[in-house]
């Protein structure tokens, strides 16, 4: 059986319109790949949000994943602390074992 490895899952919540800003932060900060879930549902600060397109997919709401090593957690956190100052998001963060980190690393 082969070893696992301690990991970061990063689950980020924000509005599709966001979503390429996310996205660009990720890349930036070396993050290898990443997983989204679009027209998500919740409630929220905000109140209740639906999954289903109003207009377009920058009207609903998305979630990113992403596993990342644990020095990228910080940084990710820093950059996106401006985009929700002005939008709806949230990050969560939990630990997670991997079977093959060179998967997650550049």
């Amino acid at each position: 059986m082969s070893e696992l490895h301690d990991m970061k899952k990063v689950e980020i919540i924000t509005g599709g319109a966001q979503l390429e800003q996310v996205k660009e932060l990720l890349a930036k900060l070396g993050a290898t790949g990443y997983t989204i879930i679009p027209n998500i549902s919740g409630m929220g600060h905000h109140g209740v949000r639906t999954g289903h397109l109003m207009f377009n997919e920058t009207t609903s709401l998305a979630m990113l994943i992403s596993v990342v090593p644990e020095d990228l957690v910080k940084p990710i956190h820093a950059g996106l602390m401006p985009l929700f100052e002005r939008h709806s998001g949230v990050l969560f963060v939990s630990d997670v074992l991997v079977g093959r980190p060179q998967q997650f690393a550049d």
